[in-house]
């Protein structure tokens, strides 16, 4: 018998393991776990400039470096923790990133979580778009827009609507497996 590989979308079948599990298990995949929604808002705030491999491949180092993604610590970060964070190897060393970092915590806290706060603009129902082709995928849309602004607004940092479309489509709010896909899910 003939082992029938599986069909990904394009951009996650390089070779590269942590993208193709990435791809298979989470991408697209509606999430509604608070802290994985706010891991995910800030490893998407980290790639701004980089490659999403190269987040993914920092991603255990991240989750270590900021308290297992624990969002109420996160949000008393002080100016000593910065600096221990400025150190670390392990992670993208970029004040501006790790201080947005603490900026979205304090926010996601005043705002209850990001669950409802997100879901709510697709009335909790994934938009599940028809790509035949990767290079139809858009880097943005009308919702990213949207969010973007409306994050930007309750002074979320790093959250321009390229960042938010790639965020939404990781926590599964835009489903942009191209149609052919196995795991289009």
């Amino acid at each position: 018998m003939q082992n029938v590989k599986p069909r990904r979308c394009p951009w996650s079948d390089s070779g590269d393991i942590l993208m193709r599990d990435y791809h298979d298990t989470q991408w697209g995949k509606p999430c509604h776990d608070e802290r994985k929604l706010f891991e995910l808002l800030i490893l998407d705030n980290a790639q701004a400039g980089l490659s999403w491999s190269c987040i993914l491949h920092k991603q255990e180092n991240y989750r270590a470096a900021f308290d297992n993604w624990n969002i109420e610590k996160i949000a008393a970060y002080d100016e000593h923790k910065v600096a221990e964070l400025l150190q670390n190897p392990g992670i993208i060393r970029n004040r501006m990133k790790i201080a947005a970092t603490i900026t979205n915590a304090q926010i996601v806290l005043q705002l209850g979580g990001l669950d409802k706060f997100l879901w709510n603009y697709v009335d909790g129902k994934p938009i599940i778009n028809h790509w035949e082709h990767q290079e139809d995928i858009p880097a943005t849309s009308t919702l990213s827009d949207q969010i973007s602004k409306d994050m930007k607004k309750l002074g979320f940092k790093f959250v321009g609507s390229t960042i938010v479309y790639a965020y939404l489509q990781s926590i599964g709010i835009i489903n942009d497996h191209v149609t052919w896909c196995d795991f289009r899910g």
